[in-house]
Order: structure tokens, then sequence, then C-alpha cells
């Protein structure tokens, strides 16, 4: 694997070879999936107001930082969107973009307190399979690129998913100030949106080099954007889970309350009885309610059998 990798990443921590990476992915799974929600079941959820606050604000800088690292070392006016080939050379620019990279790398690791926090606060709910591949998935995924391709083509993902985040983790760190702030972070399900159309801009950029001609390995083109097809479609499925039968539900809940509103209930056949056996072979052909006459109200009107 030596052979074909970046030398000059060699000797840097935790790029000797994938396993390492492998393993602590595995346990973060172990941890958040078993061994986490185990030892908290007897226990109360802990409060954490301030440790979030403090942890926010710290992705909220340390983002900013790479975003910033990847402009100057290359995006914001040496890279090209259309082919940008890595620079294997030991030029000021070149390195500290590889080393950008590989910060940007190390950053996948911190990102698994985002899980950790769940899993101490109880919040098994939001430790959705989502959740957990992306976050289990990442840094394997990113210690190839910084390993074989540490610059170039493939930064434009890391340069994005950095602005992304910068805007991600300041709402998680206004959420955390307090009740008071919510009104402040209506936008939830904008920032799912914004992550989906920053993984079709990945796609796009990635599958572009199919048609060009470009001095960049194919392998990683296909890496690059089959990762962004997998999690566009991931959360893509939780958008539609989270926001659009969300939305329905809403709407079916306004109907039902305008027609109780206008006097009318819905029944259910047998709704009346305690037992099958109370009801019969008898149905309930409507029911109303009546606002203005009390003597009406929660009656309903039953048949008996056909038969």
């Amino acid at each position: 694997m030596d052979n074909k990798s970046d030398p000059r990443v060699n000797d840097w921590f935790l790029m000797s070879g994938p396993m390492p990476t492998a393993l602590i992915c595995l346990t973060y799974v172990f941890i958040v999936k078993y061994l986490g929600p185990k030892l908290m079941e007897n226990r109360k959820p802990f409060e954490l107001r301030q440790v979030l606050i403090w942890y926010n604000a710290f992705q909220v800088a340390f983002s900013t930082w790479l975003f910033y690292e990847c402009m100057v070392s290359g995006w914001w006016n040496n890279y090209s969107l259309r082919c940008q080939p890595v620079d294997y050379s030991e030029d000021p620019l070149a390195m500290r973009m590889a080393r950008g990279c590989w910060w940007y790398y190390f950053s996948k690791f911190t990102e698994f307190f985002d899980t950790f926090f769940f899993v101490l606060r109880k919040k098994n709910n939001h430790i959705s399979t989502l959740h957990v591949i992306h976050h289990g998935v990442m840094p394997l995924s990113v210690w190839f690129g910084v390993k074989f391709t540490p610059g170039g083509h493939s930064s434009f993902f890391g340069l994005l998913n950095t602005f992304v985040h910068i805007i991600m983790y300041g709402y998680y760190l206004v959420a955390a100030l307090g009740p008071q702030y919510q009104k402040f972070i209506w936008w939830k399900k904008y920032l799912t949106a914004l992550q989906m159309v920053q993984f079709v801009a990945v796609m796009v950029h990635a599958f572009q080099l199919l048609f060009t001609d470009c001095n960049y390995p194919r392998a990683f083109v296909w890496w690059i954007g089959m990762h962004a097809v997998m999690f566009y479609f991931l959360f893509a499925n939780f958008y539609k889970q989270s926001y659009k039968q969300k939305s329905s539900k809403k709407m079916d809940d306004k109907s039902m309350t305008q027609r109780i509103s206008e006097g009318v209930t819905i029944c259910h056949p047998g709704a009346l009885y305690q037992t099958p056996e109370e009801s019969g072979d008898k149905m309930i052909v409507n029911g109303f309610t009546s606002p203005n006459d009390s003597t009406m109200r929660n009656r309903a009107y039953v048949k008996g059998s056909s038969q």
C-alpha cells in the first residue's frame, strides 16, 4: 500500500495503515449502539448543557479554521473546479493542503462526541442508522483520501463539508443555549436540505472527471462520488421521514380539529363498545356531536347486521 501512497504522509499519526482507523470506527459503533446505552440503562441522563455549549463552539471554530486552510491552500485562487491534480511536491502550499487534509481527517473523530453526548443524555432515538453510518464511515473514508490524495480535486468535498459544519454546529450551539433561543433556529429542515445540496454538488464535481482528461486517480473519482450518492439517499430518506411525514400528519390533525370544531366526530365501527362481544354484529353508520344541542352530543346511529 505504501508504494502507491503519498510518501509525505506515511509517518504522520494514524497514517501507517487503515487498521487503527477501522478499529476506532468499530469501537465507536460498539459504544454507541451497545455499551453506552447498556451502561446508561439504569442511570439518569446527564444534563451537559454547558459541555454542549463549549463543544459546539469548539466545532464551529475548528470547522472555520479547516475551511480557511482549504481556501488559502488552493481553492481561493489556485485550484480549478474542472480538474485539479494532486500536488505531491514539498511546495509550502501543497504541504499546507496536505496538513489541512490530515486535520480534516482528525476532525471526524472529534465528531464522535455528537453521539457520545446523545448516549449520556439518553437521547437514544437520535442515534439513528443514518447518524451511526455517517459518523462511523467518514474517518475511514477520509483516511484513504489523506493516504493517497491529500489535496487536489477531492479536497472539494472537505471544503463544502467544513462550510456546512460551520452552519450545523452553529445551529447546535444556539439550540444548546436554552429554550429562549429556539425562535432563532426555525430553519432546521433547511439545514438537512443544505446537506443534501452539498452531496449533489460533490457528485457532479467528482463524476465530471469521468468525461474529461484529468491527471487524477479514477479510483478516487468513484470513491468520492459514490460516497456522495450513498449519503444523499440516506439524508433524503431522513428528510422525508422527519419533515414530509410530520407535515402530512399536521395537516391531518388540522383537518380533524376543524371537523370536530364544526360538530362532527369521526367514529370507528365498534368504538362505542368495550369488547367485540358487546358490539355483536352491529355497525356504526355515522356519529356526530352538536355544538348547540347538548341532547345530541356523542350520539351515534347504529344498525344491525344485514343477515
